[in-house]
């Protein structure tokens, strides 16, 4: 499921008029990107759900073979949202991915996929070293352990992607909900676990990262 839902407020005035995955990082926008690294991954079926703008993403992705969540009438956050896409995505585990960063280096879904275990996992996140997080504003979000689990607080941020079982989602009453809420429950019973990306990374959250975004790319090439 690629989460492109969000209203982009931070990056403003590219999202007066566009939604956010449609804004372009060297020649191509970021929605375009995601679906390119979902394929490559082997990811089927792909959902992307819409709402700030969603008609945009809706004339952008028509005649492709990807599902649509639509959430015009309630923005409901990830977890609301992921919750709300599962008659389309179908059995658990699914792979999340936030279209709204750059990557250079190995598919980190392909990564998610080699390093899942579903015996001891509930959820598997991609990580990135916060003195390596390109863009980044704030602290990290999470310290590992010697065994791959994740606690809160530390020196990694989550990188924007993930492999999540879903079946905790029915525990949680509210409508609208951030996918902290799951983590925090996979957490404590010590069934989320993270690896991190070897690549370079870059989170597109204001205007001026878009340079940052495209000076890394343009490393990678030469």
């Amino acid at each position: 499921m690629i989460f492109a839902a969000g209203k982009g407020t931070r990056m403003a005035p590219l999202t007066d008029t566009r939604p956010k995955p449609l804004i372009e990082v060297a020649g191509r926008n970021l929605l375009d990107r995601a679906l390119q690294m979902g394929r490559a991954a082997g990811a089927a079926p792909v959902v992307v759900n819409t709402h700030y703008l969603g008609q945009q993403i809706h004339d952008h992705l028509a005649g492709r073979d990807v599902r649509i969540s639509d959430e015009s009438g309630l923005l409901l956050e990830t977890g609301g949202g992921l919750r709300k896409a599962l008659p389309l995505l179908g059995e658990s585990p699914v792979m999340t991915l936030n279209p709204d960063v750059i990557w250079t280096g190995p598919n980190p879904l392909s990564a998610l996929q080699d390093g899942w275990d579903g015996r001891r996992m509930d959820a598997l996140l991609m990580l990135v070293a916060h003195d390596r997080a390109q863009g980044r504003v704030g602290p990290g979000d999470f310290s590992l352990d010697a065994s791959g689990r994740i606690s809160r607080k530390g020196d990694f941020v989550y990188a924007g992607c993930q492999i999540i079982r879903t079946e905790r989602l029915a525990e949680i009453g509210d409508e609208i909900f951030s996918l902290n809420r799951l983590w925090d429950l996979m957490v404590a019973e010590g069934r989320a676990y993270g690896i991190i990306h070897p690549g370079g990374w870059c989170d597109l959250g204001r205007p001026e990262t878009i340079l940052l975004a495209e000076a890394m790319l343009a490393e990678d090439v030469v």
